[in-house]
């Protein structure tokens, strides 16, 4: 028969507290543990990402913005007279002299007018002339009367003077004829002043007449005018650009009929974002890029106004254009603002802002992993940013959109 001792069940139980409480301490250990440790970096295929390595020297900085090709010289092709569109003779695309002519309108009532005017004209220069010619003849009268007058004067002067020489009259026949005389003489002063007279009235009614009369001549040509007009005209040696009426449409004066330009003469009008625009300045050097070949150029102006965003900014081409260039073709510019030397710089980041700071994932154990590091930005172009503080030469850092892992700090590549 087996007697319990006291001292084993006493040992026992010790012995079962020991392990009880060991097993709790290495379990809080490991709880603690691994509370402590890092959640798995997540892993991602290095192969698409978009990474760049950190150099240092010269850095140009650049703005870009959309743009269009523009003819700089150009002409809007206007309706000199009302009428209605008969027929349209050119579209956009043609080639056109200044005397080509691009529409064709129609106007009853001001070829009427116009046909009235001229009646009016030639009245006009019948009754000048006959005005003229009735005045010249009374000047020519009074020029007959003061040739009268003299003969009369001179014959009876000359009478009287013989009589004197004579001796052989009467003093009182004499006295009379030398009175004769003189009343001639004063008859013949009255008529030389009357020629005078008229000849002074005969210009000035005649100069009258004339002034109405080139009035009259003008209001026909202004009338002719018009009606030539009718035959609407480029005006300038060039290419339609646009045709702004269709045949059957009523013109008034001054609508626009067409659009003419140059060609060979055009420029780059870019549209630069408000925020960059600010650091462009007249005469910067500028890339345009042309789908078909890079012109250079440079800034010729700057736009004051801001029209949904951006300002346009207007290039001179100082490059020949390539083959096809052509007004309103779409056009990139690259403008040219700054150049930094000794400068440390990287490729721009997505979502990036000049003088900013921001996060960028850095490559590091061969490449294996990426980790979270603060970075400053100071200067940005249109594919790089200058780096003030956070990189170094030779760092390479993912440039590509990382918000998808803005919770962690480390990742892990696979390549």
């Amino acid at each position: 028969m087996d007697i319990p001792r006291p001292e084993n069940k006493k040992r026992k139980r010790m012995r079962q507290i020991v392990i009880g409480a060991s097993t709790a301490v290495v379990l809080a250990a490991v709880t603690v543990g691994l509370s402590r440790l890092e959640p798995a970096a997540p892993s991602v295929d290095g192969n698409t990402l978009y990474t760049d390595t950190v150099k240092e020297g010269e850095l140009i900085i650049q703005v870009r913005g959309p743009g269009t090709l523009q003819p700089r010289q150009y002409l809007w092709v206007a309706a000199q007279s009302a009428g209605r569109v008969d027929r349209v003779l050119v579209r956009a695309g043609a080639v056109v002299k200044p005397d080509t002519v691009l529409a064709e309108l129609s106007n009853p009532d001001l070829m009427r007018q116009a046909e009235e005017a001229r009646y009016g004209l030639e009245i006009a220069k019948a009754e000048f002339a006959e005005f003229e010619l009735t005045l010249r003849s009374q000047e020519l009268d009074q020029k007959a009367a003061v040739a009268q007058a003299h003969a009369t004067y001179e014959s009876a002067r000359l009478q009287a003077e013989a009589e004197r020489a004579a001796g052989v009259v009467a003093e009182l026949q004499i006295r009379k004829s030398e009175l004769t005389a003189e009343s001639l003489k004063t008859a013949y002063d009255i008529q030389v002043e009357r020629l005078n007279q008229l000849a002074a009235t005969v210009d000035a009614q005649v100069a009258a007449q004339r002034a109405r009369l080139a009035q009259t001549e003008n209001t026909y040509a202004r009338m002719r005018e018009q009606v030539e007009a009718l035959s609407v005209r480029a005006g300038l040696a060039g290419v339609v650009q646009q045709v702004m009426i269709e045949e059957g449409q009523q013109v008034a004066t001054g609508t626009n009929v067409a659009r003419v330009a140059q060609p060979d003469d055009l420029m780059a009008e870019l549209r630069i974002t408000e925020t960059q625009v600010k650091d462009v300045v007249i005469d910067q050097l500028v890339a345009v890029d042309t789908r078909n070949g890079i012109v250079p150029g440079k800034v010729i102006r700057i736009d004051p106004a801001v029209i949904d965003g951006t300002v346009q900014v207007d290039v001179e081409l100082t490059g020949k254009l390539p083959p096809g260039a052509r007004p309103d073709q779409s056009v990139d510019g690259t403008i040219q603002i700054d150049r930094l030397t000794d400068v440390v710089y990287t490729g721009r980041p997505t979502y990036s802002q000049p003088n900013a700071k921001i996060t960028l994932f850095k490559l590091v154990e061969n490449r294996r992993y990426a980790v979270r590091v603060p970075v400053d930005i100071g200067k940005q172009s249109v594919n790089q940013v200058e780096i003030v503080q956070g990189l170094v030469p030779g760092d390479e850092v993912i440039l590509s959109d990382t918000s998808a892992w803005d919770d962690n700090d480390r990742i892990r590549l696979n390549w």
